[in-house]
């Protein structure tokens, strides 16, 4: 098995893919008004609304099939020289993939847990975060 990913380019890859996906998610996350009733005004009024799901769904997406079908690299990963790979050194299935990027999107949304998940990075020996825990996968180089 290949030796594993150093954490500083896991961090400039990382930058790199939330570079990207925000590229792609940037027309599809405005700002638009809702009219919604406010019984204390007894009027409708405007309110903005992110469109923050459609982002979600996009970052899911870009990570997921990524690393699902692009032999275990997005595009951080490749300019970084890195891949996922199962824990056994196999190559990352689909399913682990889906698992790794549900995992982190869960933990990213969640307050602090998303510094916790990569924080993990700085003290685990096998240089896992969290979401590489539970999808039994591991980063390293390709």
């Amino acid at each position: 098995m290949p030796p594993l990913a150093g954490r500083w380019r896991r961090l400039f890859a990382g930058i790199v893919d939330s570079v990207i996906v925000s590229a792609i998610a940037s027309p599809f996350t405005w700002t638009s008004w809702q009219y919604v009733w406010d019984p204390s005004k007894e009027m409708a009024v405007r309110v903005p609304v992110q469109h923050v799901f459609i982002a979600g769904v996009i970052s899911f997406l870009y990570y997921w099939l990524l690393h699902a079908y692009w032999h275990g690299q997005t595009l951080g990963k490749r300019l970084f020289g890195m891949r996922v790979v199962a824990d056994t050194g196999q190559p990352i299935t689909v399913g682990q993939a889906a698992i790794r990027q549900a995992v982190a999107a869960i933990l990213d949304y969640s307050c602090c847990f998303g510094i916790i998940n990569l924080g993990w990075i700085l003290f685990d020996p096998r240089k896992q975060a969290l979401h590489d825990k539970a999808a039994k996968t591991l980063v390293v180089d390709a």
